[in-house]
């Protein structure tokens, strides 16, 4: 009994081992198990978290690459306007014709008033697209420009000098080789090389081909050459606006021969121009020569200090250029490895836990842990579905309209205002395609919207109108104005490419801004009509001292705004003649000095007239600035320069102008051509040059002589 009662205990200690053995293999099993499930799931984390950061560095590359083509772009238009100027081409092919192309500095004196012209249009042009030396601001009246730094020349086909904007470098060493290497027909871009004053310069080359001549190389008379400093403008577009990364940084490089240049300033490095920067091509793992090697790449690379750095570039298709765009690997990854470290340490401990939880299982038994894991999982899983909630409820309850289209306009996600506005349940609404939920001309805006966004690959802002349906049933469909942002979102490994839009309504305020200019330009008329019908010399001037004023802001580049200032500011200058009498008005002797200096007073009378006015632009204090002189010898201030408001500094040009050209009862208006050469005698006194500089520009090239031809015709004696 006592041996059979021992083996039936050694058979049970026996069983009891065998288990024991089984559940710990099993639990070593399970714990390997989830180390390399945790293993792999921390590298297809990583993975995704550089998927993310190459789309991000996309998007940025794409943005400032874009821009600067953008940029070169223009400086090739500044030069292909005027190679395509009929009178500079006439000129250039009656000169080859005649054999007898002029010398720099030694026209022939039959061609002299054709050198005047293409010297006043290289002037101008350079004037108004950059071509010229900055002004610094000089502490004594009389101040002496910088030659040599930047300008814009016409070259015959030697190479020589026909006619010149002031301040044109010589044609001599790197620009005689570079003009005499440019491929005949075609433009060209010069290297990047430090100027006389020490800044990054370059200069921009177009063909010029005779008149009704092809296009072809054989056909080319002469060039025109663009030299400017360029740091100013072209570098500032290498910074993203709004990016926060503080080690992100966009370059631009170059290969020569063996080595990459780098063309734009480097941070960290001594002062040095940038261009004067090298690497050997075949530096080890360097960021600039991945980007060189394979533009629209992305890697992990080092830069031109050894840091480990993400990398991403673009070839721009209007240069030799490649730009590069990186940030530091320890600033892009930091968050994302400290999140996966923790991930580390979360799934160990829960690791440890389930084997501890198994353990307790088999020791406590099945039917109590299954319970308690049951519980845990279904806590876990409640965890989940509140984080999905909370994301609906922070995009619910936004005002605007949130929603994400796949490439072919279908809904893919949205929050509860775009369900609201669609009229559809949530659950029907996903996949819709746009036209199916607003018609099919809406829906195809939209569509086409998407596609614009995608294929730009950089975000866009549209205002269009759209008819709603009243949810009301009260006005049946109303027009609502939005302004609504495409974002575009590239493809990943696991979602299409679509785009986010975010829709503004903005109908009231539109409402509101159209109103209040109508009321505005309706007061702005009768005072003008209060002014005209007391000062009958003087009918229509401040009406067309507005039109020109207009004129010249648009043709310097102003905003709208100052734009709509500059009129409005034109059409009231005259309104403090109110308080003249009208026999001094219309007085047709000699004025007295009090008289004149009434009349003259009448100006900052009609800025403190409407000084309570609320208008977009400064539109009163433009009216008290507009007898200040450029060189500060005005009043009331003694203002100079750029102190003065640029819209003071337009209308006081426009006035003078209009007040030479138009007639009077008592007198012929002036003759334009000398109007203007009177008012460049007066630039850099009187008037800003810019300004006179646009006025001339628009008067010759963009139709102000027919348009402002009326002027000079005699009033009608029965006005007024």
């Amino acid at each position: 009994m006592s041996d059979s009662s021992d083996g039936t205990e050694q058979a049970i200690r026996r069983r009891a081992l065998g288990w024991m053995i089984a559940t710990g293999a099993g639990l070593a099993v399970a714990a390997l198990v989830g180390v390399v499930l945790v293993m792999q799931f921390i590298a297809a984390e990583r993975a995704r978290e550089l998927s993310e950061w190459q789309t991000r560095l996309n998007i940025v590359a794409d943005s400032r690459a874009a821009d600067v083509e953008r940029w070169v772009d223009r400086q090739y238009g500044v030069l292909r306007e005027l190679a395509q100027n009929a009178s500079l081409q006439l000129y250039m092919t009656v000169s080859t014709d005649a054999g007898t192309p002029n010398q720099p500095g030694q026209p022939n004196p039959d061609d002299q008033a054709e050198i005047v012209f293409l010297r006043s249009l290289l002037t101008v042009t350079a004037d108004q697209t950059g071509f010229r030396p900055r002004i610094e601001r000089a502490t004594v009246r009389a101040n002496v420009e910088r030659t040599g730094i930047a300008g814009i020349a016409l070259l015959d086909g030697a190479g020589a000098i026909v006619a010149a904007s002031p301040g044109m470098p010589p044609i001599e060493g790197q620009l005689l080789k570079f003009v005499l290497g440019a491929e005949k027909g075609e433009r060209a871009l010069s290297a990047m090389y430090e100027g006389p004053d020490g800044a990054a310069t370059m200069a921009f080359l177009a063909p010029v081909f005779g008149v009704q001549d092809d296009q072809s190389a054989a056909a080319q008379i002469g060039v025109v050459i663009g030299v400017k400093p360029v740091a100013a403008e072209l570098f500032p577009r290498l910074r993203q606006p709004g990016a926060s990364w503080a080690t992100a940084e966009a370059l631009l490089v170059r290969q020569t021969g063996n080595s990459v240049r780098y063309l734009s300033p480097l941070t960290s490095v001594d002062g040095a121009p940038a261009s004067t920067r090298t690497r050997a091509l075949d530096t080890p793992d360097l960021a600039a020569t991945f980007a060189l090697r394979t533009p629209g790449g992305f890697a992990a690379r080092t830069d031109y200090r050894g840091d480990a750095v993400l990398v991403t570039a673009r070839a721009l298709s209007n240069s030799p250029w490649t730009l590069l765009y990186k940030i530091d690997s320890a600033e892009a990854l930091a968050a994302s490895e400290a999140r996966l470290t923790q991930m580390v340490v979360a799934f160990g401990l829960i690791i440890g836990l389930v084997l501890i939880a198994m353990a307790a299982l088999w020791h406590h038994g099945a039917s109590r842990r299954a319970s308690q894991s049951a519980a845990r999982f279904e806590s876990l899983a409640s965890r989940f579905q509140h984080q999905r909630d909370f994301m609906h409820l922070v995009t619910d309850n936004q005002p605007n309209r949130i929603i994400i289209f796949d490439e072919k306009g279908h809904y893919r996600w949205f929050n509860a205002v775009a369900v609201a506005m669609s009229g559809l349940d949530r659950k029907d609404l996903f996949d819709k395609a746009a036209s199916a939920v607003w018609g099919p001309v809406e829906g195809k805006k939209i569509v086409d919207w998407i596609k614009a966004c995608l294929d730009a690959g950089e975000p866009m802002s549209v205002t269009h109108t759209m008819l709603i349906e009243d949810r009301g049933g009260i006005e049946g469909q109303v027009e609502i104005v939005f302004k609504s942002d495409f974002i575009p979102l590239p493809a990943r490994d696991d979602v299409d490419a679509g785009v986010l839009m975010v829709s503004q309504d903005i109908s009231e305020s539109v409402r509101e801004r159209t109103r209040r200019e109508r009321i505005l330009r309706q007061l702005v008329n009768a005072l003008v009509s209060v002014v005209d019908s007391r000062d009958p010399y003087s009918a229509h001037h401040s009406i067309r001292v507005g039109q020109v004023a207009r004129a010249i802001a648009t043709e310097m580049g102003l905003e709208s705004e100052l734009q709509d200032s500059v009129e409005i500011a034109g059409n009231l200058m005259n309104l403090g003649k109110i308080a003249i009498p009208e026999s001094v008005l219309t007085k047709t002797g000699g004025l007295t000095d009090e008289e004149i200096e009434t009349i003259r007073q009448s100006t900052l009378h009609s800025a403190d007239m409407i000084a309570e006015i609320e208008f977009d632009g400064p539109v009163a204090e433009t009216l008290r600035q507009l007898q200040e002189h450029f060189d500060g010898s005005g009043g009331p201030r003694g203002l100079s320069g750029d102190d003065i408001l640029a819209t003071a500094r337009v209308v006081a040009v426009a006035n003078t102008f209009v007040g030479m050209v138009s007639a009077r009862a008592y007198r012929p208006g002036m003759d334009f051509d000398k109007a203007i050469q009177i008012l460049f005698n007066e630039a850099g006194a009187a008037y800003d040059r810019r300004a006179v500089s646009a006025l001339t520009n628009y008067v010759d090239n963009r139709g102000g002589l027919a348009e402002w031809r009326s002027f000079s015709e005699p009033p009608d004696e029965t006005e007024g």
